[in-house]
This record gives structure tokens, sequence and C-alpha cells, in this order.
């Protein structure tokens, strides 16, 4: 990125995901020097969505040889990220439980009793705890008789997937950072895990781990771990994140006015704000910021996903040409994969539409590259509205970006520079946090000088103000069919 690091130091990031473990080693000036990637499996049957807490450790030691294998020098320090709210419940040390994956359905029975009984919280946070959050889970697994006179004798604890990692490593039990405590029904804004829900829940909080912000060292590679994995042994074992902020922290999106888009099968932004932005009926709510301030973010389901159902393989450069020639188009498309929205406006009823009168298939691929970019304009419009502001480029990472046409349409529509981070994936995030927790850095002040960016794609103005038009025209379409209020696409001043 900036060149070749002077010393020796060399920094490991793990990222535990669904389909799998990637781990990546860089120096420490940001330069990927190793990495690794091994699949995980999982087993769904109806609501259930299951891995085995095993095969996690399992995978993180395949991977960490492979990056370790060929490196020159020492690691000195790592981060562990992981799906957000998946966990597993430890007995001894060992999983007594499947890990019960972060979209797993279990707990919807339970989220109505969860929302009641913390709903003077949820309201003071900003969110409601939805049914597929970490802590209807927990309530679910603990209706289980057996699971639940261990838990309540003391033998039974949570873990989350990083949690698990990072005992695995250090040797003992650890404490687990704030963004993964969330779901699990952390307070963020005062720092504990509220006991008086729990308690009306009928549910200890004794399981639950001690929780410090990402990025707090929490203890060292013990020489076991280090035989299995290649890492160091002594090397300093960091507090990670949930996947989609390391992402973030990948993107260089952390500091007030600082966003990233995520877009690939669906849409994703998050930025930074100094303020805590909760737009409940939006899908909006915030992460406490590993430094000051709050992380806000919301996730649409409109997305390349729809391209890939509608269009197949015939997506890509010889597409994108045809599309060129449509901008705006003759009407509007809704990308919308399935039924649903939830941000930036929620609906649980909406599908895909089009108003598009002609047939033309380029037209109506253009329509749905446009309709994408025109939701992710109203995401930043909303977000504004309620005190977000958007300053310098933004941070744009996911498949899409491997469409240059389709990155200057984005910026043309959002009437805004974008740009490329040169490595953009949550392992290399974690990277970032380890090497600023080894040199006593915050995570911003370690991004500032390991991230690097492609150059800026600036909006051209006439092709911007021709956009405008389709924009305005996509929300009028949607005031129209009674999903969103007029005057919704009165963008305020960044």
């Amino acid at each position: 990125m900036t060149g070749s690091a002077i010393s020796d130091d060399l920094y490991a990031g793990i990222d535990v995901g669904t389909q799998g473990v990637r781990v990546v080693v860089t120096d420490a000036l940001g330069d990927v020097r190793g990495s690794g990637r091994v699949p995980l499996a999982s087993r769904r049957v109806g609501d259930l969505h299951e891995q085995d807490p095993s095969s996690w450790w399992t995978a993180v030691a395949a991977a960490c040889r492979q990056a370790c294998s060929s490196v020159r020098g020492r690691i000195r320090a790592v981060s562990v990220c992981s799906t957000s709210g998946t966990f597993a419940l430890l007995d001894d040390g060992e999983p007594s439980t499947p890990g019960l994956m972060y979209n797993d359905r279990r707990g919807l029975p339970y989220a109505a009793a969860v929302r009641d009984a913390g709903r003077e919280l949820w309201d003071a946070l900003g969110y409601p705890m939805q049914g597929v959050w970490a802590l209807p889970r927990l309530v679910a697994a603990l209706a289980d008789p057996g699971p639940r006179r261990l838990w309540d004798s003391g033998d039974l604890r949570l873990a989350h997937q990083g949690d698990f990692i990072n005992e695995r490593l250090v040797g003992e039990i650890v404490p687990t950072d704030w963004a993964q405590a969330l779901k699990t029904g952390y307070d963020v804004e005062h720092l504990r895990w509220p006991a008086e829900v729990f308690g009306e829940l009928g549910v200890s909080a004794d399981g639950l781990p001690p929780v410090v912000p990402p990025g707090t060292v929490i203890g060292t590679v013990h020489a076991k771990a280090a035989e299995e994995t290649g890492l160091h042994a002594g090397a300093l074992v960091v507090a990670g994140t949930t996947d989609s902020c390391a992402a973030q922290i990948s993107a260089g999106a952390l500091e007030p006015g600082h966003w990233n888009s995520v877009l690939g099968t669906t849409l994703a932004v998050k930025g930074a704000s100094e303020h805590r932005i909760a737009l409940p009926l939006h899908g909006v709510y915030s992460h406490r910021s590993p430094v000051d301030g709050w992380l806000p973010g919301g996730a649409s389901n409109v997305g390349a996903g729809f391209l890939a159902e509608h269009f197949g393989d015939d997506v890509g450069h010889n597409r994108d040409r045809g599309a060129a020639r449509y901008e705006p188009t003759n009407g509007v498309v809704y990308p919308l994969v399935g039924v649903g929205e939830r941000f930036p406006f929620e609906s649980s009823s909406i599908t895909a539409f089009s108003t598009i009168s002609g047939s033309a298939k380029d037209e109506r691929y253009a329509a749905a590259l446009q309709g994408i970019a025109f939701v992710e304009r109203l995401a930043y419009d909303l977000l504004r509205a309620h005190g977000a502001s958007l300053v310098g480029p933004l941070s744009v990472t996911g498949g899409a970006t491997r469409s240059r046409y389709w990155l200057g349409l984005r910026a043309a529509v959002l009437d805004h520079p974008v740009r490329l981070p040169r490595e953009p994936q949550p392992a290399f995030g974690m990277a970032v946090a380890a090497r600023g927790a080894h040199r006593g850095q915050t995570v911003v002040e370690s991004a500032k000088e390991m991230i690097g960016h492609h150059p800026v794609i600036e909006p051209e103005p006439g092709r911007a103000a021709r956009m405008n038009d389709g924009y305005l025209g996509f929300v009028e379409e949607l005031v129209a069919r009674g999903y969103l209020r007029s005057g919704s696409a009165e963008r305020t001043p960044a």
C-alpha cells in the first residue's frame, strides 16, 4: 500500500464468516504478506442454522497455518472478527450446544417477550430486539430443561463466535467486545449487561462474558495455540468486532462523516457519527465506536442479487455498455429479491416492481443498476435528514465494485465522489486493529497509517444532473405507492 515495512513486525487478522475462515498477515504499513482461507460447513433445517464450534477452531488453525507458512517476520498481535450474534453455550470450556448462527430463527417465538422485557431500554437505544438476534436465541436455547439447569447452576456460559476463537488462542476465558455483545442485549449506552431485563426473562446474566472495547488487549497466544496455528507464542490477542464493523475499519470509514457502502447481493451502509443515530422504523441503529462516537448503519434487501436472478450470467462489461444508452431510463425498477424491505424504509409486503414500458433488455438492466443506486442515495438522504454528515469521498466495497461503469453511475446518482479501498476485506480490518493495539494506537490512528485507496471517482456534472431527474422520479413512484412520504427526496446539506 505505502511501501515495505522497515521492521519485521507482522499482524494477523482473522475473519470467521458463514462460508469459511479468512486470515491475512500484514506488515506495519498495511502490505499483505500472507493469506489463508478454509471453508466451513453449516447445518440448515427449517428455522435452524447451526455450525459445529469445534470446526471454527479447526478452520482458523488451518487458515492461519496457510497465511503464516511463507511470511518472514514475527507476528506481534492478532485480532478476530465474526458473524454478528452467533454464539455457542460452553460447559467447562467445551461446546454444550451447536453454534447458533446469526440468522438462526429459533428465537422468533420468544422475540415478543424479549421486546416487552426490555422495551424501555430498547427504545432508549433506538432499536427493537429482533427475533433473529442473539438474546431471543439464548432464551430459546435455555427453554430446554437440560441447558437451563446447567445455566442456573453456573456450569454453562455463553461465548460469541469470536470469543470462542480467542479463548483457544489465549487458553482461558476472555472478555467479549461490545459490538459482539449488542445483539445479546448489552447496553451500549451505559456499558453494562441489563440484569433487570434478564431478570424479567427469568434468565440469570451470570453466564454472560465481561465486555471490553474492540481493540483491547485481552491476552497472549499460548504455546499450544501457537503450535496449532503457526502464530507466535506471546503475540497479543486483541478484542475484535463483528464482521460488518471490521469491514468498516478496512474501508477507513471510522471518523465522523465518513461512510462505507457495501454492495454485493444486498446493500449495506455504515458510517461514523459523533452522536447516536437511531431510526427504528427505517432499520437504522448504531454500534458504539471503538473510539469516541457511534457507528450507525442500515441494510437494504436490494442489490446485485436481483441482477443474478433476472439476468443470470449476462451481466458485466458488455451489458454495461448497453446500459449506458439509458441514463435515465423511461421508468423505474425497485430491484428487490424476495418479499419485504428494511432500509431505507420498512415494508413487510413490498416486492420488486417495474414501470419500464419498453422491452429492451439493455434498458431493463440499466433500470436495475439505477434502481440500486437510487436506493443507495435515498439511504444517505435519509441519514443526512436525521443529523448524519457525509464528508470526503464515500468508500465503496463489495462485489459490485468490479463494474467501473456502475461505480461512475453511483457517483453521479449520489453526486458525490466515491473511492475503493485497496484491501476491503474484514480480515484486513482486524489486522489494522491488531497493529494499533501493539503500537498503543487507536484503531483510527492505525487505519490512517495502513489503509490505502484507489483513485477517487468524481461525479460527472452533466451526468449527475440527468440522474437527479431519474432519482426524483424514482422517489415519486415510491411516494405514490405509499412506501415514502412526500418530501423524502429533499437533500439536506452535507
